[in-house]
């Protein structure tokens, strides 16, 4: 059989001479005009941080559809605010406790095959809300897709650190976690759009599709070698399992962000049922409103915090965790005239507020990374999700929507300034034992810059 030639081991094209030139396909022209300038290395972090990123931003679409739409659940179950809490509750508890099974099955085989399985597993899952017609059906669905998305956001930040040099962590994973707002606006914008109009099971079904489609295309990117970009040393308390109870570094980033979550799970699920009900919004005002902000803040405070992160750490260690306890604390006053105030300074306060505590995503997530080594970090994240949950987004919308149900809306808001204002203080502590990263002239070892060609 005539072969037109093969690709060697730089996937480059090799012509077989003794085939017709006129019969070449045009293909193999383009393949081989365009590689040399196109190559692997160049080309495939890009296209992996790009898949993984849109993956997490559907993460968060399905996540947020629900905060948008649930005054419609309400009135189609006659369920409390209690129980609509309890929706998000019971969501965190098995995503959390399905965490720390994914993360040592991380450490050992091949990520992207399971970050692709479990995308596939939970896209299915948000089609089935189809089929949901009761409250308790509606509580199982919710409960199941918290095992597929443990699968994504557990792995996928170990992805997205081996992919480029360390010195850049922040900044890139400050566009990796662009996904967090832009989806949970996205989310809030597509219920509050379309859940009113075409009934609040409508918009799941938007958000679940393109899930399947860019779960297959990561089938096709490479998977990075474990700790290529690393240049950290390897103590016992980075290297181990056992070591990781004893690494400072990692509680103190671990608590303050559990902290953080409490703050952020609470405002996300019930920011926009107190415009609605507390302030006098129309349930479509609301959700357009409180998710215009959330992606305008997040979008300028992701890439902010992670560019101002990576140009602080060249100065001194500890940067990751004082640029997220100064945005922390910055944020607890204005969160306080945010939720108190009735008059022209309430939007605001809101948006300031939020872009505080979106400020410190990206640097506190670099904080994460860095306390622990290559080999451990999938388990390592797999604890901290199991911590912050527990502790912080898993108690507060149930919480949150207890104190309402006895006191107010508003009263109950009180929490997540008190959560704040403890976060702040953890990270300020965690400054002490922050890691030496090696960067610049001083990394000896570690994976070579990745071009941004």
């Amino acid at each position: 059989m005539l072969r037109w030639g093969s690709f060697d081991c730089a996937d480059r094209f090799v012509p077989n001479r003794s085939a017709s030139l006129r019969m070449t396909p045009l293909w193999i022209y383009v393949h081989v005009i365009f590689l040399p300038q196109v190559t692997q290395r160049k080309l495939y972090p890009w296209t992996a941080l790009v898949l993984l990123t849109t993956l997490n931003f559907l993460n968060y679409i399905d996540r947020s559809v629900l905060f948008a739409v649930q005054p419609l659940v309400q009135k189609e179950f006659h369920i409390s605010n209690t129980q609509v809490g309890a929706l998000t509750t019971v969501f965190l508890i098995c995503y959390m406790i399905a965490a720390p099974f994914v993360g040592p099955l991380a450490d050992r085989y091949s990520r992207k095959l399971i970050i692709v399985l479990g995308a596939i597993f939970w896209s299915g899952l948000t089609l089935l809300t189809a089929v949901t017609h009761t409250y308790h059906e509606l509580l199982l669905r919710h409960t199941l897709v918290g095992i597929g998305e443990a699968t994504f956001v557990t792995i996928a930040p170990t992805f997205v650190a081996d992919l480029f040099s360390q010195e850049r962590r922040g900044r890139i994973l400050g566009i990796f976690y662009l996904a967090i707002p832009v989806g949970t606006a996205a989310g809030y914008l597509l219920g509050g759009k379309l859940g009113p109009v075409h009934g609040w099971r409508f918009p799941f079904y938007v958000a679940a599709a393109p899930g399947f489609l860019v779960a297959l295309a990561f089938l096709l990117v490479p998977e990075p070698e474990r700790g290529r970009s690393d240049s950290i040393e390897e103590t016992r308390e980075r290297r181990t399992i056992w070591g990781l109870a004893r690494n400072p570094a990692f509680w103190t980033a671990t608590l303050g962000m559990a902290m953080m979550t409490f703050a952020l799970g609470g405002l996300q699920v019930w920011m926009p049922t107190f415009l609605v009900q507390s302030r006098g919004y129309s349930l479509e005002s609301a959700n357009e409103t409180f998710g215009a902000i959330i992606v305008v803040d997040g979008i300028i405070a992701s890439l902010a915090g992670g560019w101002l992160g990576d140009r602080l750490l060249r100065r001194y260690r500890s940067a990751y965790y004082s640029v997220s306890a100064v945005s922390m604390a910055l944020g607890v006053p204005v969160m306080i005239v945010a939720l108190f105030s009735k008059g022209p300074a309430m939007l605001p306060g809101i948006a300031i507020a939020a872009f505080l505590l979106l400020f410190n995503t990206a640097p506190l997530n670099a904080a994460l990374i860095n306390s622990v080594g290559a080999h451990i970090r999938a388990t390592a994240i797999s604890v901290n999700i199991f911590i912050i949950h527990a502790l912080g987004d898993v108690p507060s919308p149930t919480l949150m929507g207890y104190i309402a149900d006895k006191r107010s809306l508003q009263t109950a808001f009180i929490g997540p300034v008190i959560a704040m204002v403890l976060s702040s203080a953890l990270l300020f502590y965690g400054m002490r034992f922050a890691p030496a990263a090696a960067t610049g002239k001083e990394k000896q070892a570690g994976a070579p810059e990745m071009s941004a060609g």
